[in-house]
């Protein structure tokens, strides 16, 4: 068969459909129960105009009409649209317009949100209200209520056929912090990041319904991927675990206790984690006194998309000595590039983690050509074979991202690495002045352009400084106007209104002047020296910031 989304989950709903696959806020779905109402809700869309090719936002908390609404999407040929929910009126305005929204399902404690964009929204040809309890009013005439949309319609299968060719969108950071959105085919996201490659042994499955006929005999393995369903992690957490037949556990929010709490209650085997941001909080709540959670049933968990210290990877350890450990990378724009399996006394890393690449995956130098092992050479890491499409609506950030070299196509989004001498690829960080901070892309320019418009900034640059459990945080360094100042509170407050909260910055550096490039680009190196080499003038430790799924 294809790689088309929907029809592997259409093939597993046939092969599990007793099997229980996703619970969430007290909600339980069977395999053939998750089927029967993405189908519902496909009609309800399909009648509401919603074609092959259409864009349908999902803006919501983890639960499990997040869930049914993207299989409903794909059941249409149509594309979901991931929206953080955690962005603010400008950042909403811009992915509701570039995304070219024709429908937005969203939880209707966002609808105060929604109404705050609505210039933004002139396409929208319907929304979808998921009722949350939050008691908040409709704020669209053509707003319909989620059950009783469901309920009136056929829960029959009765869909056109579908192709490898179905896109899917991923929505992720862009360089000016604005989001883009990656444009894969069906085929190419399943290979990359659907399981299509077996990660143990770098085989490609020939016939991607093998996947799920071979697991037809194998009992159901529970996940708990702990970050929101935003992010590309999740949502893959969610699908690639469909095609095999195994159980899904959400939390709306990420909450440490809760996660344990969860584990226990549902025999969780395996967590997915964003590298500190959630590791470090989960490992405390373990050692808080008179702790005594039941973890018995844990046994791997795996972290991808930020930092994974070592001293929290012994942590774990510590707690659960012959637990199975992986971390991995990759990028919204490559999927995954490389795995490594991480033991107890062998944590320490160079620069970032050490990892097999995955099949496709290579480093390139600055000629393009592939990185020789063990030469120490600095190079990018790449992959060809099943890529992307490029980004949404951006042909120069595509071209700048999606290169050919001597007749072969390679995704290089800017990650540096070396390759060691036995062929593992040692990750070195992001090329760009990106901040990762627990799992968040945060860029610079985009704080800065916060920042300055404060009354009493004259300047600013922002940097990325290490932080013990977020990776990294954000740095400002400020030059303020002559006779004004302000606290580093009053600009957090002030950045809150324009940009997400995650973003704004963690520590203030005051300088005398900003130094910038003779063409006046910020010099960042200058920068982080400086947020490095001296004690801020005022730091906040972030103590009540809630990781990527909170």
């Amino acid at each position: 068969m294809e790689a088309n989304l929907a029809d592997l989950f259409e093939l597993a709903a046939d092969t599990f459909a007793d099997r229980e696959y996703l619970v969430s806020a007290g909600e339980r779905r069977t395999y053939a129960e998750m089927d029967r109402r993405a189908n519902q809700l496909a009609h309800h869309l399909r009648a509401r105009g919603v074609k092959a090719g259409d864009h349908v936002g999902i803006y919501a908390y983890n639960s499990v009409e997040w869930v049914e609404s993207l299989w409903a999407i794909f059941k249409l040929r149509a594309v979901w649209i991931n929206i953080n929910y955690r962005y603010v009126a400008d950042e909403l305005r811009h992915i509701f317009s570039n995304a070219d929204l024709v429908g937005l399902i969203h939880a209707r404690e966002f609808s105060p949100r929604v109404a705050e964009v609505a210039d933004a929204l002139d396409g929208l040809r319907f929304s979808l209200v998921i009722d949350d309890g939050s008691g908040e009013p409709d704020v669209r005439s053509d707003a319909e209520d989620y059950e009783p949309a469901l309920a009136a319609q056929s829960s029959q299968r009765d869909f056109e056929p579908r192709s490898g060719d179905d896109i899917y969108i991923l929505y992720t950071g862009g360089t000016t912090g604005l989001p883009k959105g990656v444009v894969w085919r069906h085929e190419d996201v399943f290979y990359a990041l659907g399981g299509g490659i077996n990660a143990m042994t770098n085989v490609k499955v020939e016939d991607p319904g093998d996947i799920t006929r071979n697991a037809a005999a194998n009992a159901a393995t529970t996940f708990l991927p702990c970050a929101p369903l935003m992010h590309g992690a999740s949502q893959w957490g969610v699908m690639s675990q469909s095609f095999q037949g195994n159980r899904v556990i959400l939390l709306a929010k990420f909450d440490a206790r809760t996660v344990w709490d969860l584990l226990a209650e549902e025999k969780v085997s395996v967590l997915f984690i964003t590298g500190d941001a959630m590791g470090r909080p989960l490992v405390e709540a373990l050692d808080e006194p008179g702790a005594t959670y039941d973890t018995s049933s844990l046994v791997a968990i795996t972290s991808t998309a930020a930092v994974f210290s070592p001293s929290v990877k012994e942590d774990f350890f510590r707690h659960f000595p012959n637990l199975v450990m992986t971390d991995s990378i990759g990028s919204s724009e490559t999927g995954a590039n490389g795995v490594s399996f991480v033991t107890a006394g062998h944590t320490a890393m160079q620069g970032g983690p050490t990892v097999t690449s995955l099949r496709d995956t290579v480093v390139l130098d600055d000629d393009l050509k592939p990185v020789a092992p063990g030469s120490g050479v600095v190079g990018k890491v790449a992959r060809s074979g099943n890529v992307p499409i490029g980004y949404y609506n951006d042909p120069v950030k595509t071209a700048a991202t999606f290169v050919t070299v001597d007749g072969v196509r390679y995704a290089i989004p800017g990650d540096f690495a070396t390759v060691e001498a036995d062929g593992t690829v040692t990750l070195l960080g992001r090329g760009s002045v990106s901040i990762n901070s627990g799992g968040e892309k945060i860029y610079p320019e985009e704080v800065e352009a916060a920042l300055k418009s404060h009354p009493s900034v004259y300047d600013a640059t922002v940097v990325g400084t290490p932080d013990e459990r977020w990776g990294q945080r954000v740095s400002a360094l400020i030059q303020f106007r002559p006779g004004q100042s302000a606290s580093l509170a009053d600009l957090q407050t002030f950045c809150r209104t324009k940009i997400a909260g995650y973003k704004v910055p963690r520590q203030l550096h005051v300088v005398d002047e900003v130094v910038r490039s003779p063409s006046g680009k910020p010099d960042y190196q200058w920068a982080l020296r400086t947020a490095t080499s001296s004690p801020p003038v005022e730091e906040d430790r972030g103590g009540t910031r809630t990781p990527v799924s909170g």
